[in-house]
């Protein structure tokens, strides 16, 4: 099981940034003929930057947009991010003061990720216009992260992990010197669901967590009257007439 699971955790890092990285290469070779920024739009470089952080950190268009989606959409993401920061603990040693200090409310950050995520879910089915585009694959991706949000929490609240044998296993596979697996079952899943969703999320929408930063819509300056917007294909095209 040991070897089972390094090489399918090696696999699945393998594809998750080799995925994402010729992704996000595709997405900053893809042409943005016209200048379409969603106003109103800063007129400079350093209004794009504080507007693509709101963006990104309070998801400012949704909650313009959508109160309740902007509220479990938030829930979620807030969380989800907590939690990260929260494992980083199994992948360094020693462990930062300021790594020991956000632990516990990472803990319960992986409730507020569950809420969040079962608020979305709902909408997908409570919602006729968002029932109705909503595809088998929305409802899958959403439900393997419920399952890996509540495999984590059942190892914090029902049944613990033994965390010190989960350390020495994920540190062994940074060092290549693999440590055995925890015999947990749900240690196991919690794993495999993960190594799941690395492997399938350069193909899935949830390519959205990059793909924000190339929208046009948000990081373009509103100048088209000041300077001419030529895309760099477009540009080589105009001087060669």
């Amino acid at each position: 099981m040991t070897a089972l699971y390094a090489v399918l955790l090696y696999a699945a890092t393998a594809v998750l940034v080799a995925g994402v990285g010729y992704r996000v290469w595709l997405y900053a070779r893809t042409p943005a003929p016209l200048k379409i920024p969603t106003t109103p739009a800063p007129v400079t470089r350093g209004g794009v930057a504080l507007r693509m952080l709101r963006e990104v950190t309070l998801f400012e268009s949704l909650f313009r947009s959508n109160l309740w989606t902007w509220a479990f959409g938030w829930l979620f993401h807030a969380g989800l991010a907590l939690v990260l920061l929260r494992h980083l603990r199994y992948f360094v040693e020693p462990v930062p003061a300021w790594l020991a200090f956000v632990q516990p409310f990472g803990m319960w950050a992986g409730v507020a990720m569950a809420a969040g995520l079962a608020g979305l879910w709902a909408r997908r089915f409570l919602v006729p216009r968002v029932r109705y585009i909503s595809t088998p694959s929305d409802h899958l991706m959403i439900a393997l992260l419920v399952v890996i949000a509540l495999s984590g929490l059942a190892m914090t609240f029902v049944a613990h992990a033994d965390i010190v044998k989960v350390k020495a296993f994920i540190l062994g596979l940074l060092w290549f010197d693999w440590q055995p697996l925890p015999g947990d079952v749900l240690v196991a899943v919690h794993l495999a669901l993960v190594a799941v969703l690395m492997l399938i999320f350069p193909f899935s929408k949830l390519l959205h967590a990059p793909g924000v930063f190339f929208s046009p819509t948000r990081n373009q300056v509103d100048d088209p009257r000041e300077r001419r917007h030529l895309a760099p294909w477009a540009a080589r095209l105009d001087g060669d007439r």
